[in-house]
């Protein structure tokens, strides 16, 4: 994040990408944890991080944060079909693919971190899909890929026992705390609509799934 324990509405604004307007409101109001120094509002970076992971927490998405725009993130060429059966396969494939993106700095570094995050604990959230995240500092900017499986792969050790066809990796810097959960939580919510995850799975195009992924609702 910004360095330093204390923030100012300016850089608590650029973290949870709203207005510093939205802001300065929130803390007139009690709803942000703050303080003021004199006239000046002041803000603890553990205590905006605690605030964020409460309020994102169990999909729970709030509306006032800066909107997911997915056409920021993701892009035609950041989707590819898989046809791997082993999660590492498919995992460092869409790795490969993710760390094309200019966000990218250390391609290397992406994919060994892709990895042992999996090996700490599965990415898989049921229903087919798997959500591998990232933050590293080699990253300037938040982007996803996607990976639409042509084949079950099988070893995701998911909690429902359904082989994983959709993939949707994030790469963050380590400065984009809230916004990466704040995506994590998007994805997570906007995948149960189980039309959504039939259609991507019928795609023959990269350009058709962009273009479903990207729709309006």
């Amino acid at each position: 994040m910004i360095q330093g324990n204390i923030l100012t509405i300016e850089e608590v604004a650029k973290y949870l990408r709203v207005s510093e307007r939205t802001v300065y409101d929130w803390a007139q109001k009690g709803e942000i944890p703050s303080g003021k120094i004199g006239t000046v509002w002041r803000f603890k970076q553990s205590e905006i991080e605690k605030w964020v992971n409460d309020r994102l927490s169990g999909n729970r998405l709030m509306p006032q944060f800066g909107a997911i725009q997915l056409e920021t993130i993701i892009s035609p060429d950041r989707i590819m079909f898989l046809d791997y059966t082993a999660k590492r396969d498919a995992l460092l494939a869409l790795a490969d693919n993710i760390a094309n993106a200019p966000q990218v700095k250390n391609r290397q570094e992406l994919a060994a971190e892709i990895l042992k995050r999996e090996e700490l604990m599965s990415t898989a959230i049921g229903r087919g899909i798997a959500i591998p995240h990232v933050r590293l500092s080699s990253v300037t900017d938040l982007v996803v890929s996607v990976g639409i499986s042509r084949t079950d792969i099988l070893d995701f050790q998911t909690l429902d026992d359904e082989p994983v066809r959709l993939l949707f990796m994030i790469a963050a810097a380590y400065n984009q705390h809230a916004y990466y959960l704040q995506t994590l939580s998007f994805f997570s919510a906007r995948l149960k609509n189980q039309n959504l995850r039939s259609d991507l799975l019928r795609v023959e195009t990269t350009h058709d799934a962009y273009s479903l992924l990207t729709e309006k609702h």
